[in-house]
């Protein structure tokens, strides 16, 4: 195998035949990097040298422990000057001037009165007091001799030495002479360590105060991640608000603000306390700074809560422990206690917890409900769990419409007497007929109370879940009526309003769940008629008013500033069914969450309690049914039935229909086709004739109307 090889030779130098070189194209390299300056060089060594974590490290301990010893020094002198002066007392007066308390300010003058009496005896007793001291000094030191004089002359006696008599004097002398030499020696090394004990002593001051700035803490101190709250730190955070009328004030107050507080109080996973504004300071310039405060006092902002109590010029902060509220609940006793009943007139549904950790539970006794909140908060959830709670009451009556359709109410199969789940216009249209037909009933039960002040009626609940498909739905009737929209002729608002104004009295309540509420798909007189409001996440404020009213929001209510997917089932609920603490116009509260299977569970519970009372049947849209026919059908060729069996033979000809009548029901068809049922041999009866008489007056008059 033959190698190339390559011959350097001159360009004069001609090649030889036995070889044959190779000719290379010689590429000269580049040229050499220009070096970098040196005042480049060292400025970015200086940079990574200065901008170097140790660096920092080493600069913020240097600045810390100096300014420890420093500061602590300031904080020492001032701790003396308070105990020779009456300055500390100066100072509690003018904070109770600036806060308006002139009982307080009476008090600490009352005070600060006696410090100066007490202090001017003192100052008085030292005018005699060197004169005092010298009698003293020459009466001790003259006994003192004497005493050890008589000692002496005891041990000369006892031994029979007269030299004894000034042992203990001499043994005296040389103990002095002892104790000045040990401070002549100590003396000097106490000079010298005396400063470094005294900057020491500063030091340990300052830290334990932290008396340096915060870039300079360590990191731990510095973050202040799950720091608890003093009032010192309180005040800290309301004087760094950028309020420059709290700030002055503050600086003012001769306790830089701690007159300002009340009592820090432990309310479940956080504290509470009062803070009383001075004067020249609104609650609304406080509240307005919520996300800053909550800053301030190292926590996020839906960590911290203000509220207006009854006092005036007065807010009350709830500052959660770090961390505390993304800690869910734990599960609802409807869950865990199967023995559980309710009582629809005197119980209250276990819905969740308050801030404080304390149970929340829900009155629902003659209250129409609204629910609202935006989109997959938990508004479903919240509202199912306060119907299985009511539907554990076998009296109480449900007509459902879920406009979602996702089978979030497919529990209720069974306890509801109609339910319509799904969200065309078609299930609108049920939902609207389903709302007059309660209507219908309201009004029947008020014709009853007016004959029978004491009627009592079954609770019946009338819940319409995505009620804003029902407001924006477009679909119109036969008269040109729509189903949707808040006019006077729009069926589902009317229908609503008129059982938001009357429904109450004869226990027929409207219970409404929306979503990202608006003038449109929830009109203002339809929101306002819920006792009971109740509110998730939100977007914007106003909507926040539009949930809850004007004067919730106001006192503090603010579910605009829950947490979006964060916050799912925290509810701020503004009603008189819940206890919510004085001077405050709504509460939080976190829901207990119950899943599909769970909320099944507890439906097969309720089903059980009304088995053999009241069989119900959730039914998608009654059929027409002609109720004077279908009686005269059940009386037959009988001259007259007694009321009871034909209710009987009602039922059994069409259960959906008739399965819950009453005698009521049946005088109510009666009457209205003139043949009213009467009295024989002391039983109520049907009879045939009037019927059949109703029936073909009836009739004429529909072929007269058609001609």
């Amino acid at each position: 195998m033959s190698e190339n090889v390559v011959h350097l030779h001159k360009p004069t130098d001609p090649p030889t035949p036995d070889t044959a070189p190779t000719v290379l194209t010689v590429v000269p390299d580049a040229p050499p990097a220009r070096p970098m300056p040196l005042w480049v060089r060292s400025g970015r060594a200086i940079k990574t040298g200065v901008t170097h974590e140790r660096t920092k490290s080493v600069v913020r301990a240097t600045a810390r422990h100096g300014l420890y010893t420093f500061n602590g020094g300031r904080i020492a002198a001032r701790r003396a000057w308070d105990g020779r002066t009456g300055s500390r007392y100066e100072r509690m007066i003018r904070a109770a001037e600036a806060a308006g308390n002139l009982e307080a300010a009476e008090e600490w003058e009352e005070r600060l009165q006696r410090f100066r009496a007490a202090r001017h005896h003192r100052r008085m007793d030292l005018l005699h007091s060197p004169v005092d001291a010298a009698k003293g000094v020459a009466v001790g030191a003259g006994m003192s001799i004497g005493v050890l004089v008589a000692l002496g002359v005891v041990m000369a006696i006892s031994t029979g030495r007269v030299g004894d008599v000034i042992t203990p004097l001499a043994a005296t002398v040389d103990f002095i002479a002892l104790l000045i030499r040990i401070v002549q020696i100590v003396w000097g090394p106490a000079l010298t360590i005396g400063p470094f004990l005294a900057l020491l002593a500063l030091w340990s001051v300052g830290r334990k105060q932290h008396a340096a700035p915060a870039w300079a803490l360590p990191a731990n101190v510095r973050s202040g991640e799950g720091e608890p709250i003093t009032p010192s730190i309180v005040v800290k955070a309301l004087r760094d608000l950028g309020v420059p009328a709290l700030r002055n004030a503050i600086k003012e107050m001769g306790d830089a603000g701690a007159s300002m507080l009340g009592p820090i109080r432990i309310a479940g996973c956080g504290v509470e306390v009062d803070v009383t504004l001075p004067s020249g300071v609104s609650t609304v310039e406080v509240q307005h700074k919520r996300r800053k405060l909550a800053e301030n006092l190292t926590r996020h902002e839906h960590e911290v809560f203000i509220t207006i109590p009854t006092a005036a010029r007065t807010v009350r902060l709830w500052i959660a422990d770090s961390g505390a509220l993304d800690e869910p609940i734990g599960p609802s006793p409807l869950v865990t206690d199967e023995t559980l009943t309710a009582d629809y007139a005197k119980g209250k549904a276990p819905w969740g917890q308050d801030l404080r950790g304390d149970a929340a539970s829900m009155s629902v006794y003659q209250r129409h409900l609204l629910v609202t909140g935006l989109s997959n908060q938990g508004k479903t959830a919240a509202l199912r769990a306060l119907a299985l709670w009511l539907s554990l009451d076998r009296s109480v009556q449900f007509w459902l419409a879920d406009l979602k359709g996702a089978g979030d109410w497919r529990p209720f199969d069974g306890i509801a007497s109609v339910l319509i789940q799904g969200p065309t216009d078609d299930h609108v249209i049920q939902a609207t007929e389903m709302a007059e037909d309660a209507v219908t009933e309201m009004n029947r039960r008020l014709e009853i109370r007016q004959k029978d002040p004491t009627a009592k009626f079954p609770p019946l609940i009338v819940l319409v879940d995505e009620a804003q498909v029902a407001f924006m739905c477009p679909a119109k009737d036969e008269e040109n009526r729509p189903y949707g929209g808040s006019k006077a002729t729009s069926r589902y608002f009317m229908a609503v309003r008129k059982i938001h104004n009357q429904g109450r009295a004869v226990d027929v309540l409207m219970w409404q769940g929306t979503q990202d509420p608006t003038d449109q798909n929830l009109p203002k007189l339809v929101r306002e008629g819920a006792h009971t409001r109740a509110s998730l996440a939100l977007g914007t404020e106003q909507q926040s008013r539009m949930a809850l009213g004007d004067k919730a929001v106001n006192g503090g209510a603010a579910p605009h500033l829950l947490r979006q997917g964060l916050d799912k089932g925290t509810l701020v609920v503004a009603s008189d069914g819940i206890a919510i603490p004085a001077g405050q116009a709504s509460i939080t509260v976190r829901t207990h969450f119950i899943d599909d299977d769970a909320a099944q569970a507890i439906a097969d519970r309720a089903k059980a309690l009304r088995d053999g009372v009241t069989t119900l049947h959730a039914i998608a849209h009654e059929e027409e049914h002609d109720a004077l026919a279908d009686i005269a059908a059940v009386i037959g060729d009988a001259t007259r039935v007694r009321t009871k069996d034909v209710l009987a033979r009602l039922a059994a000809l069409n259960t959906a229909a008739y399965g819950d009548w009453s005698f009521l029901d049946l005088k109510r068809v009666l009457d209205a086709a003139g043949a009213s049922p009467y009295k024989s041999d002391g039983v109520m009866c049907v009879a045939r004739d009037r019927v059949a008489r109703a029936l073909a007056d009836r009739n004429t008059e529909g072929s007269a109307s058609a001609e």
